[in-house]
């Protein structure tokens, strides 16, 4: 496989003001939860949204997902509080996300202000903004400790003045998930807004997933199966992989027809992608 990886096919944001919504977040089955202390938080909740934040992971059991803080904006006050508050609790989040990287160096100052955490945090980093879109392939490789890149379209949108359709941002996504794969990083897509419609939000899903994005992010605990689903490799794609990978194996590499077809490396390290990302939600 040519990307490192995660799962994280569907990625439910919770308000750290309503820690109560954590358990039901966790019962959905997602593969990442995120605490949010950003949009999902008004100004005026912000200190208390942090301190329930710390509290939840320090009171946290091990899970089966992901469980990540959204800190805020890191070039302003209040991301750096966050920041600050993050580094003298004695807690340890699965993932750190930023939100509105506009630059590389961004990235490497929250590496740095977190190095003395052990062992490193994972960072998944957001490009919503026209310069964090143009910069995605230097912010994606960063740091090390980049973990995942984020497609943020809503601020994007807002940013550069287009409409939040699929056309319109469609290119923005494609730079997403080129940097991604050149820093050997996972692309997650942004959140579909129109919570009851699951028919659509299903459709965004197989084209993000057509494009190259491994997941989708959730604002809703129902958008959380359609997504999963979307992003989980069929079983009969998985057979097809399992069938190619095989028979390059016992043909010592080199080309060979499978069925009739031409089965070359490429066809190979993609069927070893299906195959990784499959062994990743077996047990699930």
């Amino acid at each position: 496989m040519t990307r490192s990886f995660r799962s994280r096919r569907s990625l439910l944001f919770v308000p750290a003001v309503r820690p109560d919504r954590y358990p039901k977040a966790l019962a959905t089955g997602a593969d990442a939860v995120c605490i949010d202390l950003e949009d999902g938080v008004s100004f005026a909740d912000k200190d208390q949204a942090r301190t329930a934040a710390l509290d939840l992971f320090r009171s946290r059991v091990a899970t089966r997902a992901e469980v990540s803080l959204r800190i805020n904006d890191p070039k302003t006050d209040l991301g750096q509080r966050d920041l600050e508050a993050l580094c003298q609790a004695d807690v340890r989040p699965d993932a750190l996300m930023l939100p509105k990287c506009d630059s590389p160096e961004e990235v490497r100052d929250v590496s740095n202000a977190l190095s003395s955490i052990s062992p490193a945090v994972p960072l998944i980093v957001m490009a919503e903004t026209a310069r964090g879109v143009a910069a995605a392939e230097a912010i994606a490789t960063a740091s090390p400790n980049v973990s995942a890149i984020f497609f943020g379209a809503i601020d994007y949108a807002a940013d550069i003045g287009c409409t939040v359709e699929w056309d319109a941002m469609l290119f923005a996504r494609s730079r997403v998930v080129l940097a991604a794969a050149i820093a050997n990083v996972s692309p997650i897509d942004s959140p579909f807004m129109d919570v009851p419609d699951l028919a659509v939000l299903a459709e965004e899903c197989s084209r993000t997933q057509a494009l190259g994005f491994v997941g989708k992010a959730a604002i809703h605990p129902t958008q959380v199966s359609t997504i999963q689903q979307a992003f989980t490799p069929a079983a009969v794609d998985v057979a097809w992989a399992k069938r190619i990978v095989e028979a390059y194996e016992t043909n010592n590499g080199g080309v060979l027809l499978v069925d009739g077809k031409l089965i070359e490396r490429p066809v190979i390290a993609s069927a070893k992608r299906t195959l990784a990302i499959a062994s990743t939600v077996e047990d699930v």
